[in-house]
């Protein structure tokens, strides 16, 4: 890896020099075992720790198919389905693979006894299969997340709907956090010239993921002067959700748990912001049912905030903790738009609030390919930012996941692979510059 390494970091290598460079027959990568599937069971959800299941190894250097790309990866990042992977929830991800590796010959090296996972990279282009044509070596790349082959009709006019499309890293192996990743060429987007390594490689699919749920048409758009009611607005997903409602000519109500997150959101230009945890919100009773009486003064807050309106839309992601006060706060006519459940899968509402008052709810997950290369152009043109706050190496990815599992991080985790410190990989420090380092730079060390 080291000769990749410097040709990478000396800036001058060309398309034909990485063509030329001998690829290593292994290679190191973040990991959980299939032998260790049941090291959890009988713990709380709580209290598993990633630390403990998530390891560093040597693997050797998987297949490239005719409609593959291995990329160098200089940086990736956590997501929570790499602290699912870890915590083996909802179910195992090595079911996902023996799937996957049934389909093809070509997927049948998924299959393995370990899961390579991560589902986030930046990198540099180093071979190319037979069938690609848009990339070649030597191509600085970022990735999005959605594997699809679209060999089926349904994919056509939307990719997430084929019926064969998983998510890298996730339900296939070879992720993100790895010093090579095996991606399908139509995962890989330029990478943006302004920002380094670790800054490009956090936004992919957290960024790619709000596009859909509040822009793209495909989920629940919105339009110029919609309130939309944030959830975790200073984590990944929430945190470019309060940008595309600012972008959009919305009004975002930012829910957090802190002032420190709250000043975070402040300088970003969010003006409405709930401290949950100031509030005092209970939305669960302690014989578990729903409180509703906190429900109603949550919209009481909201209405005081925007002169009278309730949310148009409800950015929901947080699951069975949230999803009831979602239902209850969106308004007559309005939309719930969900893509995650951090909090439980299990949801439960009051249908009157839904059916009575014509709300629907709108299930939304990653982005297609034309979502996600929207997102990232709008990361390279500097309109949307990346919101990294803290950065781990390789082998501290367990202490990165546990962190994001145990919710004590703001924005995105990034981790260093090959890039062997922080504020690496900028190619245009001029627009950097008219960017703002305060804007690129805002989350950081919170």
């Amino acid at each position: 890896m080291k000769q990749i390494v410097e040709a990478i970091l000396s800036g001058e290598a060309g398309s034909e020099d990485f063509a030329n460079l001998a690829l290593p027959e292994s290679f190191r990568a973040a990991h959980i075992l299939k032998d260790e599937v049941a090291m959890f069971d009988g713990v709380p959800s709580a209290e598993k720790d990633p630390r403990k299941s998530l390891h560093v190894g040597e693997f050797p250097l998987p297949k490239l198919g005719p409609d593959e790309v291995y990329v160098a990866v200089m940086a990736s990042a956590i997501n929570f389905n790499t602290v699912w992977t870890s915590i083996f929830e909802p179910l195992p991800t090595f079911l996902f693979l023996e799937r996957y590796g049934r389909l093809s010959e070509v997927t049948r090296q998924h299959d393995q006894p370990y899961h390579i996972v991560g589902s986030d990279a930046a990198g540099v282009v180093l071979r190319v299969g037979e069938a690609v044509r848009r990339w070649k070596p030597g191509d600085i790349v970022t990735a999005h997340c959605n594997v699809v082959d679209l060999q089926e009709p349904e994919g056509h006019e939307d990719s997430m709907l084929d019926p064969n499309q998983r998510i890298w890293g996730f339900e296939t192996n070879y992720g993100g956090l790895a010093e090579i990743a095996l991606l399908k060429a139509n995962a890989l987007m330029p990478m943006a010239s302004h920002l380094t390594w670790e800054e490009a490689a956090s936004p992919g699919l957290v960024n790619s993921t709000s596009y859909r749920m509040i822009v793209g048409r495909n989920a629940a758009p919105m339009i110029q002067g919609d309130v939309v009611l944030i959830w975790g607005a200073a984590g990944g997903l929430g945190g470019f959700a309060c940008q595309y409602a600012l972008n959009g000519g919305a009004f975002p109500i930012a829910v957090v748990s802190s002032e420190e997150k709250a000043k975070i959101l402040r300088s970003m230009g969010v003006e409405w912001i709930i401290d949950r945890k100031a509030e005092g919100f209970q939305f669960w009773n302690e014989d578990g049912t729903p409180n509703d009486k906190d429900f109603r003064r949550m919209g009481k807050i909201i209405r005081e905030m925007t002169g009278g309106s309730d949310p148009d839309i409800v950015f929901e992601h947080t699951g069975r903790e949230t999803f009831g006060a979602s239902v209850f706060l969106a308004k007559r006519g309005g939309r719930v738009v969900t893509c995650a459940s951090t909090s439980g899968f299990r949801h439960e509402f009051d249908n009157r609030y839904l059916w009575m008052n014509l709300k629907s709810i709108v299930g939304s997950h990653f982005a297609n390919y034309e979502e996600a290369w929207r997102a990232n152009k709008l990361v390279s043109l500097g309109k949307i930012h990346p919101i990294l706050s803290k950065t781990f190496a390789l082998d501290d990815v367990g202490q990165a996941a546990y962190e994001v599992h145990n919710n004590l991080h703001v924005g995105k985790l990034g981790v260093r692979v090959l890039a062997p410190e922080d504020g690496l990989g900028v190619r245009d420090r001029e627009f950097r510059e008219q960017v703002g380092e305060g804007n690129l730079t805002r989350f950081r060390g919170v």
